[in-house]
């Protein structure tokens, strides 16, 4: 069954899924960063790992551009902090890739891990008030966890640490709050909404 497109979003419906459309983009545009600073490093230190640098960074060059389209139609733009995400995403991926390729894949999941969960948010609100947006998340998604998977198939032969552990959480904070902040705060409404609608589910499942 495809998904119902009679509902008609309310106003305020409308300003969260142009913000979106808004952090998805600059997501996406953040993520570029990251994989082409750690390719640039991974070229001279760990160059067997830049085939699977190159091909994430080609499906994140993908969705930045799905993502630049789907703007006009919703009345959205590139977000204002857009050098925040671009900058950050560029020390980041280049400071993991020098620390080691344990770091390299521990910055993936970590963001990777982030991303599918409000990807999976944004699915759920976008449901009955958005079907286009919907299904082109619902394909980016099936990508971005292919990395999550691959990311966290190279960390399991490789000691984790404290050190580690925490850099996992630092990089997952600062998505987060990226993500917050690009969103003005609907990505915690739409958190607080797939949670309500989860313990429904299990209620009366």
């Amino acid at each position: 069954m495809g998904l119902p497109t009679s509902f008609e979003p309310t106003r305020r419906d409308g300003l969260t899924i142009r913000r979106i459309v808004r952090v998805n983009h600059a997501g996406e545009y953040g993520a570029i960063r990251i994989y082409s600073a750690q390719i640039a490093v991974a070229r001279w230190l760990w160059p067997d790992l830049v085939p699977a640098l190159d091909t994430m960074l080609a499906d994140e060059i993908d969705h930045c551009h799905k993502f630049f389209a789907a703007m006009p139609e919703r009345g959205s733009r590139p977000c204002r902090i857009m050098q925040l995400w671009s900058l950050g995403g560029y020390v980041l991926g280049g400071a993991t890739a020098v620390l080691g390729r344990r770091t390299i894949w521990v910055c993936t999941a970590a963001v990777e891990e982030t991303v599918h969960r409000h990807l999976d948010e944004q699915m759920h609100f976008l449901a009955r008030r958005d079907a286009g947006l919907h299904d082109v998340i619902a394909s980016i998604r099936d990508q971005e966890f292919a990395h999550l998977t691959h990311a966290l198939d190279q960390l399991q032969g490789m000691p984790t640490g404290a050190t580690a552990r925490a850099l996992h959480r630092a990089i997952a904070t600062i998505t987060e709050v990226l993500i917050w902040l690009s969103t003005w705060g609907d990505s915690s409404r739409m958190t607080r909404a797939l949670r309500e609608a989860t313990v429904v589910h299990s209620r009366s499942g």
